[in-house]
């Protein structure tokens, strides 16, 4: 039973920091996507597009950013929803909550783990602002402290 316990407290811990750097995540994500938004390509009736035009243009960064930004902004959404799931079975600690918290912390790894794919692909390329570095650093640590996150709510055995 003391052995369960010790988990809590670093699954609390982990819960909290995976928030804040999915907000802060979330928080860049946006404006990067705003920016984009704003100082988009305006294609009028005499322009032509482009020769390596795309559909998902971002002003900043290079050709993998724009795949970056809309995969960090889903991962940043589904991780901030999985903390509700998180928070109710830290309250319980118990096998029947474990499913749920479980499944919602396992979905928002794996699509971190895609926007760290695509980071991983914009440091490839290069060409990047500071605000985009700090997002990739984001995912790259969330990668591994969404795992141990899993890993530490698996104490529960009641």
């Amino acid at each position: 039973m003391a052995e369960q316990q010790t988990m809590k407290p670093v699954a609390s811990f982990l819960l909290v920091l995976n928030f804040c750097m999915y907000a802060i995540v979330l928080g860049i994500g946006a404006w990067s996507m705003n920016k984009a938004i704003n100082h988009g390509f305006l294609i009028g009736a005499d322009f032509s597009l482009p020769a390596h035009f795309s559909p998902i243009y971002f002003p900043m960064g290079n050709a993998a950013t724009g795949f970056f930004v809309m995969f960090a902004l889903i991962a940043g959404v589904a991780g901030a929803a999985s903390v509700i799931s998180g928070v109710s079975h830290l309250q319980s600690w118990t096998t029947t909550s474990l499913p749920a918290a479980v499944s919602a912390a396992t979905i928002a790894w794996s699509l971190t783990l895609l926007a760290m794919g695509f980071g991983c692909k914009e440091i490839e390329l290069g060409m990047r602002n500071a605000r985009l570095r700090t997002m990739e650093a984001f995912l790259i640590i969330l990668s591994a402290t969404q795992l141990l996150y899993i890993a530490a709510i698996y104490g529960v055995r009641k």
